[in-house]
């Protein structure tokens, strides 16, 4: 980490104000090199200084602002540069350019957050949430991004982690010095702190799926037999006309996708093809992605023509739906209704059911409360808590859960403390790789290549 960085640290393309990030021993001595401050003298730490960007034959390259930030209080806790030029591609990159033959090289993705990690500026799983913040498409999904970057996850792992070495060091001493004048541990007080440990590890555990959600978004599909309303129940949702609406069936044959937000939740819909008994094979196909939609959704929306009775495509379809992840809409409720909501029900125990027409306003606003409420659900009763957003926690935290469930088997068995020892400490580190402090360099890489350049 001797070697000094640099990037562009601002999306690529045209704007106000570009900006190059350097980070390393050499970034001061760089900025020397290639800046010429309108009222000439030394940079002064934190603060910003007018001047030029000029290359080795002193030709001026861009008209710039540049502050040097001395460490450790800068975001990668190294010396860092940053040179703020005009806004297009070419000041930037004969910028960059010279930064780079002047003794940096060009930073790997995510570098600038990885030095911060290995700085100890920031655990890993803070610098996981740097790139959550940046790429947050709803206000919810930004603020628990925020509370993440904050240390509400790290603080509480820390915390398990401390309860478990409490327990190790018991479990240590009545090991190693078994004769000395020490107090006993016992099977019962063994069992007390590993299950105080086991279920605030479970209602992490719990928390993943609605993380998921407003990490990656609420998968949703809408389904139903040919012209029943889906395709314009998508363009009501987006208020757009994003598909093709027509009065002949199989119109869509092939799944549309859009992402929306609703009431701060991000929702991934999928518009997906008629599904029904057809010889056709392009309609086909689509039937089949149709398939495949709702089986991979968290959400499904199945709709109903309310001015039909129910015929068997509806039944078939039916039967392939899991009703505790399903919406009935009961759709054009402006034209004389044959069909019921507890018709609907006892066909489909368990679904919830909205009967409205998508052509109304309040209809929407009513189908969208039945959205928003598969997540309402569960955060309502987590709004003070941690929510685990990333897969990788979530993974870590499950073989830590299996490793303390086995010493808590063993305590319950009255095992040797040999055998109790070697699961709490398996458990100890699965949780210390979630914070990165018992983490292999290649689970390290994989996690700071998916930042954007600069960051």
């Amino acid at each position: 980490m001797k070697n000094t960085i640099a990037a562009i640290s601002t999306p690529y393309g045209e704007g106000g104000v570009g900006i190059i990030r350097i980070s390393g021993d050499n970034a001061e001595e760089i900025l020397r090199k290639i800046f010429v401050p309108a009222v000439p003298g030394d940079p002064v730490n934190r603060r910003m200084t007018y001047g030029h960007i000029v290359d080795e034959e002193q030709n001026i390259v861009d008209e710039v602002l540049c502050v040097l930030m001395k460490k450790p209080k800068t975001y990668t806790a190294e010396d860092v540069v940053e040179i703020n030029c005009h806004g297009g591609m070419v000041p930037l990159r004969k910028t960059l350019e010279l930064v780079l033959r002047s003794g940096a090289r060009a930073a790997e993705r995510g570098e600038f957050t990885k030095r911060a990690f290995l700085n100890g500026r920031l655990d890993l799983t803070q610098a996981e949430a740097v790139m959550d913040l940046i790429s947050a498409k709803t206000d919810r999904t930004y603020d628990v991004a925020v509370e993440q970057m904050e240390g509400i996850l790290s603080r509480k792992i820390r915390m398990l982690r401390n309860m478990l070495l409490d327990v190790l060091v018991d479990l240590t001493v009545n090991i190693d010095y078994p004769d000395e004048d020490i107090e006993e541990l016992t099977y019962r007080k063994l069992f007390t702190g590993l299950d105080s440990v086991r279920q605030q590890i479970q209602t992490l555990i719990d928390s993943a799926d609605t993380g998921r959600i407003l990490r990656e978004g609420l998968k949703v599909a809408i389904i139903g037999k040919p012209n029943v309303g889906k395709s314009s129940l998508m363009n009501g949702l987006l208020r757009e006309s994003r598909a093709i609406v027509t009065e002949i069936p199989g119109t869509t044959r092939d799944t549309i996708e859009e992402s929306l937000s609703i009431r701060g939740i991000p929702v991934i819909l999928t518009d997906t093809a008629g599904i029904r008994r057809t010889d056709d094979k392009i309609e086909s196909i689509g039937i089949e992605r149709s398939k495949a939609s709702f089986n991979e959704a968290d959400l499904v929306i199945l709709v109903l023509d309310g001015s039909r009775e129910l015929e068997q495509e509806d039944y078939d379809i039916m039967e392939h739906v899991n009703p505790s992840r399903t919406i009935v809409l009961i759709n054009k409720s402006d034209l004389p209704q044959v069909l019921s909501a507890s018709e609907i029900s006892s066909a489909l125990k368990g679904a919830r059911t909205v009967s409205e027409s998508m052509k109304d306003i309040e209809g929407l606003k009513a189908l969208e409360d039945c959205i928003v409420s598969r997540v309402e659900t569960d955060t309502s009763a987590r709004r003070e808590s941690i929510l685990v957003t990333n897969a990788r926690h979530r993974d870590l935290l499950e073989e830590g859960m299996r490793s303390l469930c086995d010493a808590i088997d063993a305590v319950l068995r009255k095992e040797p403390l040999e055998i109790i020892e070697i699961d709490v400490n398996s458990a100890y580190e699965r949780l210390g790789e979630i914070i990165g402090e018992a983490v292999a360099d290649d689970i390290l890489n994989e996690v700071f290549s998916r930042f954007c350049l600069g960051k």
